[in-house]
Formats: C-alpha cells, structure tokens, sequence
C-alpha cells in the first residue's frame, strides 16, 4: 500500500478561541462545560466563570484547553500565593478560595459514591484538613541540566509536560526543604555527573528533641546513574554539612539506596526520620524511602477519626488490610483488641514489626500478603474479625472486597482511601453485594491546593 503523502508546507491549524461559561471541577481540578455537543475540560477555570479558552486536545467527543482570558472571575478566585504556580504542575487549586477546595473535593467524593458506586452515605462527615502551606515532607523533585544555559533546573514537572520547572521555592514543601532548593541547583550544576542526575527523593521527620535540636531531620535521596568522582563526593559533603542535612544515594533499584554523608559512628549516632502520634503514646521510625503519610498533621487528625468510626474495643479482633508500617495497627492496638496487619511489601512489614517493639506493643501480629490477588478461601483462613480498617493504594481493595462472604465479613469496615473513584467502586460491592450499609463518609484534605482527594468510609453490616 502506497503512503500517504504529506504537504511538508502546510500551515498548523491554530485551535479556535471560544467563550464558555464552566460548570463544574473535574477529578483533575480542571474547569467543565458543554459546547457543541462536546465535554469541554479547561485548565485554570473555576465553576461560574466566564472565559476565553483554547484547546490543545481535540477529540469527537471531547477537548481539553486552557484558559486564555477570564472575562466574569468567580468570587471564590484568590491570588495564588506562589510565583511559579501556573507553571509548576505540583499545585492545581491555588488560584481557589481554600474553604471552597474543600467543598470541591467533598462533591466529587459524593457524585462518585452516586454515580459509581450507586449508594449514598447515611451521613456526610465533617471535612478534615489543617495546615496548607509548608505541610509537604515527603516529596519527589526532578533534576534536569540545561546544556545550553550552563544551569540546573531542581523541582516539579511543568503542567502536562515532562519538562522541569525552573523554580527556586515551592510553598507546599517544608520551609527548610524549600529553601534548599536554589542551593541545590548551585551545587548539582558544579558535579561532573550533574547530566547522570535525573532526581532527588526527600523525607522530612521530626526534629531529635532528646539531642535539644529543634530542627527537623531531612534527608535526600540522589539518583545517581554514574559514579561520583572525588570532587563531587567533596560537593556533596560539603552541602550536607552547610545545610545540616542528610545525603543518600540509589544507584539502581530500591535496594541500592544507602546513607552517603554524614554516617553514624561510634561517636555520634545520626538522628534518624521519624514521626509520632502523641494521642497515642507511638512513636515511628522509618527509612526515607518508605511509604509515610506526606501531612504528619493531617495524618494525626485522620487517625483520630478512623479510631472514633472503628471504635476499637478491648477483646475485639480487627484486621488492618494494606497496614504499611502500622501507621493504623499500633492505634488500635492501644485499645488493648488483637490487631493483624497485612502488608504486600516485606520491608513496611518488618518495620511495622520494630515499631510495635519500640512502643511495647504485643497485641499485634503483621504478615506479607498480596491484598491484590486475595481469594475467599484465602481470606477465610485468616479467621474471623470483628472489624476491619482498610487503606489501600490507588487502586483501591476490589479483590478484598469481592472475598467477602458470609463466614469471613466483618460487623464494621473502615475504609481511607486515596482514589474517590475506586472507593466509590468497592462502595458498589459492599453495599449493593455484600449487604453493608455506607453510614458516613468525608473528605481529608492530605494534600492542599492539589486535585488529590482522600476520603474515609464507615460501613456497617445490616442485619
């Protein structure tokens, strides 16, 4: 068959410059409206607003644009309070009053639980949310050379692209992290690896108050696709020590990440990353690759909540299903019930172990088990609950959930979840399958000015 030949001398068609009127916030944060029979998704729009868009995407049912002018504001559009948000693709929602984020996030949850899951919760629960500047410890930055410019770009993707914004702050991450940001790209861009750098993972723990340091313990992880020559080792240590933070690096996989600079001697021990639930008495340790939650505040007001829907009892056994490091176990078991937590990665679990060690904790048994491939015979030989807390990945529990029968369902089921959408899906079984009923739901507001939405669950069984 012969090719179809191409007019190397045409003219790109330029997209149209249409007004609309918007509708609504998609899952993605991104303004909605209809338009010649089309679902219309514009970038930085806000519901109520009248703008000029363009589109970038164009499809037989649908397009995807930015705004090019805002002609009537809503009253709920506020300055964003960082100079790189619109660039910058870490943050969706800055330019959204923060009280009206929330409502948004909490709307979405209920359509999907409508619209996916067909079921309604008894009761909407009171949004939970905190701090919304400074809240991030826990990030992923990418790191790119600029041959050209002779610089080093260090930060979050562009919107919708893979290229590295040029920032030098981020709002969202912990102050001290943010400010780490412009000297770290002075300082890549003197390596000899610095075009073998593709990113830098950081962490953030509590500040090692029993040393009277009132700082918190960071830590960066470098990817590193080369070997580091002696002066570059001499850059690095030099950073850490100017900074007072700690270097680690990865080579290859996960299990090649290890402490570069400072490490601990016999002399000094190393503050390690840690966070606490005082409510609780607990404190975690964790390594800097390890699932934590990335809003420690937000993390304590969410278990505060999950404790008061599960209302663990003494006596009580209870399965945590996708337990991590115990970040749900360890609460429960202070309730004096017999906890097990299951976790599909080996490492999370033998932390979980230390920790419950660490806190004198014995009521708790923790196993490896992919939550993903479970079966009901396999989840029957677990034993009988009397509740269960369930916090899956984005994926959601479907499997989990689908094991559900009569000889192995729990009285009480609480879920947190980091995907409405496949919450609301697992909704549809329990409640339309199983023979639970939704008797709350609410929103977390984990991560401000994003279109990220955590949300938790209470279903009870009817009898």
């Amino acid at each position: 068959m012969a090719r179809r030949s191409r007019n190397r001398n045409q003219v790109p068609v330029i997209p149209e410059i249409k007004q609309a009127i918007i509708e609504s916030l998609d899952q993605e944060s991104r303004g909605v409206t209809h338009l010649d029979g089309k679902t219309i998704f514009i970038d930085g729009a806000l519901p109520n607003e009248k703008v000029t868009f363009q589109s970038h995407k164009i499809k037989p049912s649908y397009e995807v644009a930015n705004v090019v002018e805002v002609l009537k504001q809503s009253n709920q559009r506020v300055t964003p309070k960082c100079k790189h948000f619109g660039l910058c693709g870490g943050c969706k929602l800055q330019h959204l009053d923060f009280s009206a984020q929330v409502a948004a996030k909490q709307r979405l949850l209920e359509n999907d639980l409508t619209h996916i899951g067909k079921v309604q919760p008894d009761n909407i629960l009171p949004p939970i949310y905190g701090p919304i500047w400074g809240y991030r410890h826990k990030a992923r930055l990418s790191v790119k050379y600029v041959d050209k410019k002779q610089c080093v770009l260090v930060g979050f993707n562009e919107k919708a692209t893979r290229y590295v914004a040029d920032m030098n702050s981020c709002e969202v991450l912990v102050p001290e992290v943010s400010a780490l940001i412009a000297p770290l790209q002075g300082m890549i861009v003197q390596l000899s690896i610095r075009d073998k750098l593709p990113q830098i993972e950081l962490a953030v723990g509590e500040a090692d108050l029993s040393n009277g340091d009132d700082k918190p313990v960071i830590v960066l992880i470098f990817r590193i696709m080369a070997p580091l020559t002696v002066e570059d080792e001499a850059h690095l240590k030099t950073f850490a020590d100017k900074h007072a933070v700690q270097i680690w690096t990865q080579t290859k996989g996960p299990d090649t990440i290890k402490p570069f600079y400072p490490v601990s001697t016999l002399e000094k021990t190393l503050p390690e990353l840690k966070y606490s639930l005082p409510e609780f008495d607990l404190v975690y340790p964790f390594k800097p690759n390890e699932f934590t939650q990335v809003n420690p505040q937000i993390n304590q007001v969410m278990i505060r909540r999950a404790m008061q829907l599960l209302s663990p009892q003494a006596g009580e056994k209870i399965a945590d299903f996708f337990c991590g490091i115990g970040n749900f176990t360890l609460p429960i078991a202070r309730s004096g019930a017999q906890v097990l937590g299951l976790e599909g990665l080996a490492n999370l679990v033998d932390r979980a172990k230390e920790s419950a060690t660490l806190n004198q904790i014995i009521n708790t048994q923790f196993g490896v088990a992919d939550l993903f491939k479970m079966t009901p015979e396999a989840l029957t030989n677990l034993g009988r609950f009397d509740k269960w807390l369930v916090d899956p990945p984005r994926d959601g529990a479907y499997e989990l959930i689908k094991s559900l029968d009569d000889s192995n369902s729990p009285q009480r089921i609480v879920y947190v979840s980091c995907n409405p959408a496949t919450l609301a899906r697992d909704a549809d079984v329990l409640v339309n399958e199983k023979g639970y009923i939704l008797k709350a739901a609410g929103v977390i507001n984990m991560f401000p000015h994003t279109a990220h939405v955590e949300s938790i669950a209470w279903f009870e069984k009817a009898f």
